[in-house]
């Protein structure tokens, strides 16, 4: 029976087989690829981070806008329920028409508040003109606005009064409404109950005129009921 004889290994069939072992053992033992991240401002990787919740500065931002919403609330009234922006328009009230009181008297003029909804002017009597005239020359006298949020509640003999806005497109010629609180020169005046209130709130503080001429005042803090 005949062999079948293998050819000789040539030195370089050798260097090829060696070549091919050591190229599947790296195969073998290689490790897996590794997964690339996106760059930053990838779509993928901003809804990464955002799925993971809010950061430290969106909550400090929320907190201090938060902080905003509640001292712009509160900001005029204290602990004890005292309304500071509410005193000081009717402690301003009280004094300038009490002041008006004097100078009635002493000038032998009559003068007048004329009241709207949010803003209060004051008014002197021209007999030659024989009409109410804004009395605006003096600075402290000029018109006002109430604080926003902040109206009138007017009385008169006890009873409640609407109070309406004043036309200001009336005719040069058209004489003005007359007030509703009269100074007169003898020193008499209209019994009256001036309040502010805030609205939305209970807070209020009011003005009190009798005939007499004497004015008094109740503070956003006073306990008296108020009917």
């Amino acid at each position: 029976m005949m062999r079948l004889l293998r050819p000789p290994a040539t030195p370089s069939l050798l260097r090829s087989r060696a070549g091919l072992a050591v190229l599947a053992s790296r195969a073998t033992h290689a490790s897996p690829p590794a997964t690339v991240a996106p760059p930053q401002g990838h779509p993928f990787c901003v809804l990464s981070m955002r799925s993971k919740g809010f950061t430290l500065v969106e909550i400090l931002v929320v907190v201090v806008i938060m902080a905003i919403v509640i001292s712009l609330a509160v900001l005029s009234i204290g602990t004890t329920g005292r309304d500071a922006q509410l005193d000081e328009e009717s402690r301003r009230i009280e004094g300038l028409v009490g002041l008006l009181h004097e100078r009635a008297l002493l000038e032998g003029r009559d003068f007048g508040l004329r009241i709207e909804p949010a803003a209060y002017e004051f008014v002197v009597y021209d007999s030659r003109r024989d009409r109410w005239m804004t009395f605006d020359q003096e600075h402290e006298f000029r018109r006002r606005d109430l604080p926003k949020g902040v109206s009138f509640q007017l009385e008169l003999d006890s009873r409640l009064v609407v109070i309406k806005p004043m036309d200001r497109n009336l005719n040069a010629d058209a004489a003005p409404p007359a007030p509703q609180l009269a100074i007169a020169a003898s020193g008499e005046g209209t019994p009256f109950r001036l309040t502010l209130v805030r609205e939305g709130t209970s807070s209020r503080a009011s003005v009190d005129g009798d005939a007499l001429g004497k004015i008094t005042r109740l503070s956003s803090d006073h306990q008296e009921k108020r009917t």
